[in-house]
Protein backbone atom coordinates (compact mmCIF):
# COMPACT_ATOMS: atom_id res chain seq x y z
CA UNK A 1 0.00 0.00 0.00
CA UNK A 2 1.48 2.89 -0.94
CA UNK A 3 0.50 6.24 1.16
CA UNK A 4 2.33 9.39 0.05
CA UNK A 5 2.78 11.15 3.61
CA UNK A 6 1.98 9.90 6.70
CA UNK A 7 1.90 13.28 8.77
CA UNK A 8 -2.09 13.32 8.26
CA UNK A 9 -2.04 9.99 10.90
CA UNK A 10 0.51 10.87 12.52
CA UNK A 11 -1.56 13.80 13.52
CA UNK A 12 -4.61 11.63 14.01
CA UNK A 13 -2.39 9.45 15.81
CA UNK A 14 -1.31 12.10 18.67
CA UNK A 15 -5.01 13.48 18.90
CA UNK A 16 -5.94 9.91 19.20
CA UNK A 17 -3.76 8.92 22.14
CA UNK A 18 -3.66 12.44 23.92
CA UNK A 19 -7.92 11.83 24.10
CA UNK A 20 -7.34 8.52 25.33
CA UNK A 21 -5.03 9.73 28.19
CA UNK A 22 -7.73 12.07 29.21
CA UNK A 23 -10.18 9.82 29.28
CA UNK A 24 -8.08 7.18 30.98
CA UNK A 25 -7.97 10.84 33.64
CA UNK A 26 -11.52 11.38 33.64
CA UNK A 27 -12.64 7.24 34.04
CA UNK A 28 -10.07 7.01 36.88
CA UNK A 29 -11.63 10.35 39.26
CA UNK A 30 -15.42 9.28 38.14
CA UNK A 31 -14.49 5.76 39.31
CA UNK A 32 -13.00 7.32 42.95
CA UNK A 33 -16.17 9.10 42.70
CA UNK A 34 -18.39 6.05 42.01
CA UNK A 35 -16.04 4.57 44.83
CA UNK A 36 -16.74 7.03 47.36
CA UNK A 37 -20.60 7.16 46.98
CA UNK A 38 -20.35 3.86 47.22
CA UNK A 39 -18.35 3.43 50.53
CA UNK A 40 -19.70 6.90 52.40
CA UNK A 41 -23.04 7.03 50.79
CA UNK A 42 -22.25 10.96 49.51
CA UNK A 43 -20.52 12.56 46.50
CA UNK A 44 -18.16 15.20 46.24
CA UNK A 45 -20.39 18.55 45.31
CA UNK A 46 -19.39 21.42 42.99
CA UNK A 47 -21.02 24.82 43.39
CA UNK A 48 -23.42 25.27 40.52
CA UNK A 49 -22.78 21.39 39.28
CA UNK A 50 -24.56 19.20 41.31
CA UNK A 51 -23.59 16.00 40.84
CA UNK A 52 -25.74 12.87 41.03
CA UNK A 53 -24.43 8.62 41.19
CA UNK A 54 -26.41 8.12 37.50
CA UNK A 55 -24.95 11.01 36.16
CA UNK A 56 -21.47 9.56 37.25
CA UNK A 57 -21.48 6.74 36.08
CA UNK A 58 -23.48 7.91 32.96
CA UNK A 59 -19.84 9.72 32.55
CA UNK A 60 -17.65 6.57 33.48
CA UNK A 61 -19.73 4.40 30.81
CA UNK A 62 -19.43 7.27 27.87
CA UNK A 63 -15.65 7.94 28.75
CA UNK A 64 -14.93 4.19 28.94
CA UNK A 65 -16.50 3.72 25.63
CA UNK A 66 -15.09 7.15 23.94
CA UNK A 67 -11.38 5.43 25.47
CA UNK A 68 -12.51 1.65 23.79
CA UNK A 69 -13.19 3.54 20.62
CA UNK A 70 -9.71 5.43 20.54
CA UNK A 71 -8.03 2.94 21.47
CA UNK A 72 -8.77 0.60 18.88
CA UNK A 73 -8.65 3.85 16.19
CA UNK A 74 -5.25 4.46 17.41
CA UNK A 75 -4.53 0.07 16.57
CA UNK A 76 -6.05 0.37 13.14
CA UNK A 77 -3.68 3.54 12.56
CA UNK A 78 -0.97 1.62 13.61
CA UNK A 79 -1.07 -1.36 11.29
CA UNK A 80 -2.11 0.63 8.29
CA UNK A 81 0.31 3.31 9.11
CA UNK A 82 3.40 0.61 9.37
CA UNK A 83 1.99 -2.01 6.80
CA UNK A 84 1.67 1.29 4.20
CA UNK A 85 5.50 2.55 5.57
CA UNK A 86 7.20 -1.02 5.66
CA UNK A 87 4.84 -3.58 4.24
CA UNK A 88 4.89 -5.70 7.01
CA UNK A 89 4.50 -5.47 11.18
CA UNK A 90 6.91 -5.80 14.13
CA UNK A 91 9.18 -3.40 13.68
CA UNK A 92 9.55 -2.26 17.24
CA UNK A 93 8.37 -2.65 21.24
CA UNK A 94 5.54 -0.28 19.93
CA UNK A 95 3.63 -2.87 18.52
CA UNK A 96 3.93 -5.51 21.59
CA UNK A 97 2.59 -2.02 24.07
CA UNK A 98 0.26 -1.12 21.86
CA UNK A 99 -1.39 -4.80 22.16
CA UNK A 100 -1.20 -5.27 25.60
CA UNK A 101 -2.78 -1.65 25.74
CA UNK A 102 -5.41 -2.63 23.59
CA UNK A 103 -6.04 -6.00 25.45
CA UNK A 104 -6.01 -4.06 28.83
CA UNK A 105 -8.41 -1.95 27.50
CA UNK A 106 -10.65 -4.15 26.21
CA UNK A 107 -10.67 -7.04 29.34
CA UNK A 108 -11.26 -3.59 31.57
CA UNK A 109 -14.62 -2.71 29.41
CA UNK A 110 -15.30 -6.33 29.63
CA UNK A 111 -15.40 -6.53 33.08
CA UNK A 112 -17.00 -3.32 33.78
CA UNK A 113 -19.92 -4.83 32.23
CA UNK A 114 -20.15 -7.79 34.50
CA UNK A 115 -19.09 -5.87 37.70
CA UNK A 116 -22.08 -6.87 39.79
CA UNK A 117 -22.92 -7.79 43.73
CA UNK A 118 -23.08 -11.43 43.13
CA UNK A 119 -19.75 -11.55 41.77
CA UNK A 120 -17.69 -8.90 43.74
CA UNK A 121 -14.22 -9.96 42.38
CA UNK A 122 -15.28 -8.30 39.21
CA UNK A 123 -14.84 -5.16 40.56
CA UNK A 124 -11.50 -5.84 41.90
CA UNK A 125 -10.33 -7.22 38.62
CA UNK A 126 -11.78 -4.14 36.83
CA UNK A 127 -9.40 -1.56 39.37
CA UNK A 128 -6.31 -4.11 39.06
CA UNK A 129 -6.18 -4.11 34.68
CA UNK A 130 -6.69 -0.58 35.32
CA UNK A 131 -3.53 0.35 37.23
CA UNK A 132 -1.75 -1.68 35.45
CA UNK A 133 -2.93 0.00 31.91
CA UNK A 134 -2.10 2.88 33.59
CA UNK A 135 1.49 1.88 33.08
CA UNK A 136 0.95 0.38 29.96
CA UNK A 137 0.04 3.82 28.20
CA UNK A 138 3.36 5.16 29.38
CA UNK A 139 5.34 2.16 27.84
CA UNK A 140 3.00 2.80 24.95
CA UNK A 141 3.25 6.30 24.79
CA UNK A 142 7.36 6.24 25.26
CA UNK A 143 7.66 3.47 22.44
CA UNK A 144 5.22 5.80 20.50
CA UNK A 145 7.75 8.56 20.58
CA UNK A 146 10.62 6.75 19.72
CA UNK A 147 9.05 5.19 16.34
CA UNK A 148 7.74 8.64 15.62
CA UNK A 149 11.19 10.43 16.08
CA UNK A 150 12.55 7.99 13.13
CA UNK A 151 10.10 9.63 10.75
CA UNK A 152 10.21 13.30 11.24
CA UNK A 153 13.36 14.89 9.06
Amino acid sequence: MHLPSFIWLWKIAAWSMGLSLLAYLLLAVTGIWMWQARTSQTLPSFPGFPVSREGVRSLHYTMGISMVSLVLLLLAIGIIGTLGHFGSLGHSSHLIAGLIVVFLVLLSAVSATQISPRRPWVRTLHITVNIILCTAFAWVSWTGWTVVQKYLP
